[in-house]
């Protein structure tokens, strides 16, 4: 999916102009300012940014994300900070101190302990906390790993096993619970081991590219220039070749590492985010993102290549009002400028979608703008999928689909691609129902990342080679005959009009509590999307009935049941057009599929023309709806069969 710049008005359109950006942070941001502020950490496994001082610590919760968050403190003793992580439990606090030293605190005791290494032979590179069934930290030093479990009678890390290597750098991200230990003379070869509740998974050794220069020597690879991501529960490790300009990807299988192809890149410094499965290359220096959704390993860029937007930024201190402020008004303006600074030279970015101002303790979220994404691209289908696969704002999403979906069939645009875009609608409502995605339960953070997050961490696993696949994934009985009065069959008929009425457009007054999946329903289709245009389009309703056969074929082929009413409602159009001998093929047919609705609604149609009228009749009879049938002979006259057939069926006659 690609397509050129667009606006982000909140009108919803298939093109457009002038876009901003497809990605913003949100001001305010979360502010991370401590007295005597030493320095910030994150902890990602437990979604904490943590800021230092000589005695205390500070830790934010960063999911839900939150600027008014409200930080937790612990004290600890003097000393130098080089990496500082809590235990996934948070009953500890781990602090590497030096090269050979860390330190555990029990944050209810207050009791600590240190953990050396044997300073002559080995260093520590850092550690973090794990799941894993076999230990509880793993301290990643140059000879190799440690996997240690926490004694709490003892107060020590008991040794469960070492694994002996050569080290140079590593990463590791919890999200993924993978660690990628480098070595070699270029740092381009490495050994790969997920740690998880399922135990550890060794990964075959592999290599990464990189290209030669022109002279003589070989580039170093830097372990900041390597990301482990997970997107759509599958790890890849992506990897910049500063040389040849490239981003390369790999993907971890259980008994294999793959490349997968390369992205090109615009500037010497990159970093990377993944949002709601989006893939986010930021060209730090010519500051500008790049999207790419690589759901189907794809490498076009979702659009052209923009800057990333800061959003809710004070009027007061815009561009266009600085040069009015005064002398007094300075300080705090000065402040507003250095927190409006994009990309700055202190940026850190922590996967999957935060951003950290170290010189201004700030911490940023990185949003998708999903309206200026979908006005980006004129491919409809396309858009329609990459919108289908949003979860963060299914919501949001949701309507959008709903949006293009009624402009493409009031624009008139070509059966064909409007049969296309409805397919990508249906497919995408047929695999959210099989795999139980459509109505999850409760969801209590509607935009939260945590959703996301523990969905990726829980589908973060390898796949075995061979198996490539995409998983994202009335009745009858006793009645009575009323011959005096109102027909129940007029009364069904007229509460059945009113049920046509139109429906709001908004669909936001559904429970968000519970939407976790963009996919439309046969029912949201018919009243968001068809009953609406069916009131708005003008002249012959034959396009329309031709879109509405094209829903009608795609379900169908999903074996999705249609809503009754998107039956009634062609009816409609094709008896308004007085297209009567083919409304009787598609009842003959089973295009229409029989329904009570429907045979009122032949009924009524059929007050112009007799074959249509009595096609409802025989659906009556066919469905065993005994008192409406006999109803409506009484209705047209036909007493003596009427009575017939109410002793046959055993209908109860009512004077």
């Amino acid at each position: 999916m690609s397509g050129k710049a667009s606006s982000s008005q909140p009108s919803i359109g298939l093109s457009g102009s002038g876009a901003l950006s497809h990605v913003y942070i949100q001001y305010p941001p979360l502010r991370c300012s401590t007295p005597e502020s030493r320095s910030l950490h994150y902890d990602d496994g437990n979604k904490l940014l943590i800021s230092s001082s000589s005695d205390q610590i500070f830790s934010w919760k960063t999911v839900p994300f939150s600027p008014l968050a409200i930080p937790t403190s612990d004290s600890i003793s003097e000393g130098p900070i080089l990496c500082i992580r809590f235990s996934l439990d948070a009953k500890l606090i781990a602090i590497q101190q030096s090269s050979t030293e860390i330190q555990i605190w029990n944050r209810e005791t207050k009791e600590s302990f240190s953990h050396r290494c044997r300073p002559e032979l080995e260093s520590i590179l850092g550690f973090f906390w794990t799941d894993c069934a076999l230990c509880d930290i793993v301290i990643v030093k140059n000879s190799g790993l440690d996997l240690l479990t926490y004694n709490s009678v003892s107060k020590s890390l008991d040794l469960v096993e070492t694994r002996k290597m050569h080290v140079s750098w590593y990463v590791y991200t919890h999200e993924s619970r993978l660690v990628l230990l480098a070595s070699g003379m270029q740092c381009r070869t490495f050994t790969g081991f997920q740690l998880s509740a399922a135990g550890v998974i060794r990964l075959p050794k592999f290599e990464m590219v990189m290209a030669r220069p022109e002279t003589n020597s070989k580039p170093v690879l830097a372990a900041e220039d390597v990301y482990i991501v997970t997107v759509y529960g599958r790890i890849y490790c992506l990897q910049v070749d500063r040389v040849a300009m490239l981003l390369h990807s790999y993907r971890f299988y259980r008994d294999a590492v793959v490349q997968q192809g390369s992205l090109p890149i615009y500037s010497s410094k990159i970093a990377i985010s993944v949002v709601d499965n989006v893939l986010l290359v930021h060209q730090v220096d010519a500051k500008v993102v790049i999207l790419y959704d690589i759901f189907a390993d794809s490498r076009a860029p979702i659009s052209a290549p923009l800057p990333l937007l800061l959003r809710g930024l004070p009027r007061s201190y815009s561009s266009s009002s600085r040069s009015a402020r005064r002398d007094g008004e300075s300080s705090e303006a000065n402040n507003i400028d250095n927190e409006a600074t994009i990309y700055g030279d202190n940026w850190t970015f922590f996967v999957p979608d935060l951003i950290c101002d170290v010189s201004n303790k700030l911490l940023w979220k990185i949003h998708l703008d999903l309206e200026a994404i979908s006005a980006s691209s004129s491919e409809v289908p396309s858009v329609l999928e990459f919108l289908q696969r949003r979860k963060l704002e299914a919501n949001k999403a949701k309507q959008l689909c709903l949006g293009i979906a009624r402009t493409v069939i009031l624009e008139r645009r070509p059966v064909s691609m409007v049969a296309k875009a409805i397919d990508v609608l249906v497919t995408s409502y047929s695999y959210s129902i099989k795999t139980g995605s459509y109505f999850k339960g409760t969801k209590t953070e509607k935009t939260s990342s945590s959703d996301s997050d523990s969905d990726s961490e829980e589908n973060a696993s390898f796949e075995p080679l061979k198996t490539d696949s995409t998983n994202l994934q009335l009745g009858g009985g006793k009645v009575n005959l009323a011959v005096a009065g109102s027909s129940s069959a007029e009364v069904q008929s007229s509460s059945f009009k009113r049920q046509l009425s139109r429906p709001t457009d908004n669909i936001s007054e559904q429970q968000d509590s519970q939407l976790t999946s963009p996919a439309i329903s046969p029912d949201e289709m018919y009243r968001f999307v068809f009953a609406p245009v069916e009131e708005e389009i003008l002249g012959d309703p034959s396009y329309l009935v031709s879109i509405i056969i094209e829903f009608f074929r795609s379900a169908n082929s999903e074996k999705i049941k249609v809503h009754p009413n998107l039956y009634v409602l062609t009816i409609q159009l094709l008896a308004r057009n007085e297209r009567y001998a083919e409304l009787g093929l598609f009842i003959i047919n089973k295009i229409l599929e029989p329904s009570k609705e429907v045979a009122l609604q032949l009924l009524e149609s059929g007050r112009q023309n007799i074959e249509t009228r009595k096609l409802g009749l025989d659906m009556l009879r066919q469905l065993s709806l005994h008192h409406d049938y006999v109803v409506l002979l009484v209705q047209d006259g036909y007493y003596n069969e009427a009575l017939r057939y109410a002793r046959k069926h055993k209908v109860i006659l009512l004077s």
